[in-house]
């Protein structure tokens, strides 16, 4: 046994309540360490003294270096204490705050027991129900549909259909995405990610000047809110995208620092050096090295009510379902304490997601982000469908990873996607190859969490890094070849109950990979997913729902089934 593999924290993602009765807790052990039986040993912290409860727990994920077992308790009195035995053969020992010992006296474990003192209600991650069935599809609006044929056009500066510049605008609009709700709706989406529609002097509004207005190139607020409205006769929710790390230039506040400098009321807004704002040779904090984006400060209490009040205007409102919050790992925890209270006291079933492109756990427990945009996820599915990829090993590996480094709760509102605006097209880097994006969708759609589609993948759009990414959908191609049916019976996954709430069991066989997800006692979807380079022998075990036209026996080098059984 690798003793110092051994790892438990309580009150983390290694121990976290589910409701005001249910809580999970995960150990940590060396992936090479295969004990006999792993219990948990357990009672109320005021009776565990004079009896113990005992329950085996399953060994549910393997990241390739550590294993870890889970067990989710159903308590009646939540004020709990425990500690683990572990059998290496016949052999127990017992692991608590003490560490590893071949012997544990329960008449003292109030010393060194571990526990979970009391479920608060408080502290219970609360998913939003419409979450588990969300199927999100973002769109970049400047470049999805032009629907305003009355409004000034000559901001436009590209025929739709050119590869983009950094300084093109295209013409999309709010009404352009009201006329293809049906359209969206017909493909079985059901929430939109839109890139920012507030004032601003770019095409891609990422520098806001006014969070008042709706830019005039996308329409005005009344278009916001007949969106909104409409999206929610079609059962389709909208997240806006909220950029508060930084602002334009051109907000009032930053201009009127620009004029009157430390004197200005709106001094602490920002933060720089010296008693005036230098523009040529920037002396204050901004957006990379952006000199016309300057950074908000966060841990100013006007600023934070500043955003807080956006943030709730919109949902008061406008209705809108949730927000995205642009470069959210640079804004400080404390502003989105209060974001989250704020927006979660007028619609506790708003989300809230970060664009946070790494290890996101300090954001992630509980007090402020519902999810993050999971580029982790993103990363291990360019590694795993590129070429060379990843074993089916090193695949599961990293994708069991993932899934331990958050709370369950939490896992169910990441936000999972393959490619964004701010990313090369996966069709792209996986050279226009659609046998390995459908494979990679078909992880996207089975793996836990929101899936999330790219505007214009249902074509497949091709596309390089930014602007390239942001190229115009193109409208009139044809959408009934075999790509798109394979990506239709995919999308519909998302309606399946395994998928939407189901348990998560990751393994690799050879060159097979099996994503199960499982309702204990109930019906189960599997995707099994071939990442050898060579066809691999298979057969289906349930009822095929989705495939890579797979007939048998051999599943075709990145060939995918998806099987049902049990419902």
């Amino acid at each position: 046994m690798n003793i110092k593999a051994l790892y438990h924290r309580p009150d983390s993602n290694f121990c976290f309540p589910l409701s005001d009765h249910e809580i999970t807790i995960r150990l940590r052990v060396d992936a090479a360490d295969h004990f006999a039986k792993v219990e948990l040993v357990y009672n109320s912290k005021y009776l565990i003294q004079g009896q113990q409860l005992v329950k085996t727990m399953a060994r549910a994920y393997d990241d390739g270096t550590f294993a870890y077992y889970e067990i989710t308790l159903d308590l009646k009195d939540t004020r709990l204490a425990y500690v683990f035995r572990l059998y290496e053969g016949s052999q127990a020992y017992y692991f608590s705050e003490r560490g590893l010992t071949q012997t544990y006296d329960f008449n003292l474990s109030y010393y060194d027991f571990f526990q979970f003192p009391f479920i608060n209600d408080a502290d219970v991650i609360k998913v939003p129900a419409w979450t588990k069935k969300a199927l999100f599809y973002e769109i970049f609006v400047d470049r999805f549909n032009k629907g305003d044929t009355t409004k000034d056009q000559s901001y436009i500066t590209m025929k739709w259909g050119a590869i983009p510049t950094n300084h093109d605008y295209a013409g999309g609009d709010l009404k352009g995405i009201i006329q293809k709700l049906d359209y969206i709706k017909g493909w079985g989406f059901n929430a939109l990610y839109l890139t920012p529609i507030f004032k601003s002097r770019s095409y891609h509004k990422y520098d806001i000047e006014d969070y008042d207005k709706v830019d005039p190139q996308f329409g005005n607020l009344d278009d916001l809110k007949a969106l909104v409205k409409k999206a929610h006769k079609r059962d389709i929710k909208v997240v806006l995208d909220g950029v508060f790390n930084h602002c334009s230039w051109n907000l009032k506040q930053f201009q009127d620092v620009v004029k009157n400098g430390r004197a200005s009321p709106y001094a602490d807004w920002f933060i720089f050096k010296g008693d005036h704002l230098n523009l040529d040779e920037p002396n204050y904090e901004m957006f990379a090295f952006c000199k016309d984006m300057p950074k908000l400060n966060s841990s100013n209490s006007e600023v934070q009510r500043f955003v807080c009040d956006i943030g709730a205007r919109y949902v008061k409102e406008y209705g809108i379902d949730g927000w995205r919050l642009d470069v959210s790992d640079e804004v400080s925890h404390d502003l989105w304490r209060g974001f989250r209270k704020t927006v979660k006291a007028l619609n506790p079933d708003c989300l809230i997601l970060g664009e946070n492109w790494h290890d996101s756990y300090p954001f992630l427990i509980g007090d402020q982000f519902d999810g993050v945009m999971n580029y982790p996820f993103t990363k291990a599915c360019l590694d795993g469908f590129k070429k060379p990829g990843l074993s089916a090993a090193a695949l599961a590996g990293r994708l069991n990873g993932l899934l331990v480094r958050e709370k369950g709760p939490i896992n169910q509102m990441m936000l999972n996607l393959l490619d964004s605006h701010d990313t090369h097209r996966f069709f792209s880097e996986v050279d226009e190859d659609k046998d390995r994006l459908l494979a990679a969708l078909a992880l996207l759609l089975v793996y836990p969490g929101m899936p999330c589609v790219y505007y214009g993948t249902e074509i497949p759009l091709p596309g390089g890094y930014d602007p390239d990414s942001r190229r115009c959908f193109p409208w009139g191609q044809p959408q009934n070849g075999e790509y798109q049916k394979a990506l239709r019976r995919l999308l519909a996954l998302r309606t399946l109950k395994p998928v939407q709430e189901g348990e998560t069991r990751i393994v690799s066989k050879g060159t097979m990979l099996a994503v199960d997800r499982f309702i204990p006692d109930g019906p189960s979807v599997t995707l099994y997913l071939n990442m050898g380079p060579e066809g691999a022998y298979f057969q289906a075990d349930g009822d095929v729902v989705a495939s890579s036209n797979f007939v048998g026996p051999l599943l075709p080098s990145f060939g995918y089934v998806v099987t049902l059984k049990g419902e």
